[in-house]
């Protein structure tokens, strides 16, 4: 099914019955990042709590927050649903540490960015190997560069259909479904991070400030993006 074509197919559909849609028409072959955000932690309830077949997986970066790792297991603890974890090649991390250091992403946009492909964007190319749609969390209001973004796209780069369920959705409809279903969710957010990826690369958001602001703080404002969802 084309991209096109599930826009079609889901037009009208509430984010519950368009995943369940999904999993019948990719049977085997859907696929869901989580970063167990409130975005993603409102897609996974969706998913685990209906029994979709659809497989959850998350990118174990090795410089996640403390508090990442306790709505992971409290997510666990709620669905008793596996949530398959990606780590980064091992030799490619001990090799850009030992020549680079711990740090080497304050250095540069390239050091960053390195630190970012080998942490991030080739674990998610094995996660989505094999697969034929990838389900995300991104929302249209989350940053500057996502408002020009569809529900249904084509990632030219990894080869298949791209679809966020809850593009449409407010930050406030967002955090109303997780209170209705009382999900567990990430304690920073509550501490001003709306945005909550590797801890060394993350800090609060100052009122007024973008809801990517927290994200590479120290870079040009207007991109903020790792690799992982580069427009097509």
């Amino acid at each position: 099914m084309t991209a096109e074509e599930l826009r079609i197919q889901t037009a009208g559909f509430t984010p519950e019955q368009s995943l369940r849609f999904i999993a019948e028409s990719f049977p085997g072959t859907a696929i869901f990042s989580t970063s167990f955000g409130w975005e993603d932690q409102v897609i996974s309830h969706m998913i685990f709590s209906n029994n979709l077949p659809i497989k959850v997986f998350t990118l174990e970066t090795g410089r996640l927050f403390p508090e990442t790792y306790y709505v992971w297991n409290r997510t666990l603890e709620r669905y008793n649903q596996p949530i398959h974890a990606f780590y980064p090649q091992h030799e490619a991390v001990e090799n850009l540490v030992s020549t680079k250091g711990p740090s080497s992403f304050y250095e540069s946009v390239e050091n960053r960015k390195e630190c970012c492909f080998i942490r991030k964007v080739e674990p998610l190319r094995r996660a989505l190997a094999g697969n034929e749609c990838w389900i995300t969390g991104i929302r249209a209001d989350q940053s500057a560069n996502r408002d020009h973004m569809d529900h249904v796209e084509w990632d030219d780069q990894n080869k298949l259909v791209k679809f966020h369920p809850i593009f449409e959705w407010t930050l406030d409809e967002v955090k109303d479904y997780i209170k209705e279903y009382n999900i567990p969710y990430n304690p920073l957010h509550d501490k001003g991070f709306p945005s909550i990826g590797c801890a060394p690369c993350t800090r609060a958001v100052q009122p007024g400030e973008d809801f990517r602001a927290g994200r590479w703080w120290w870079e040009d404002q207007s991109k903020k993006e790792c690799g992982l969802h580069s427009a097509s």
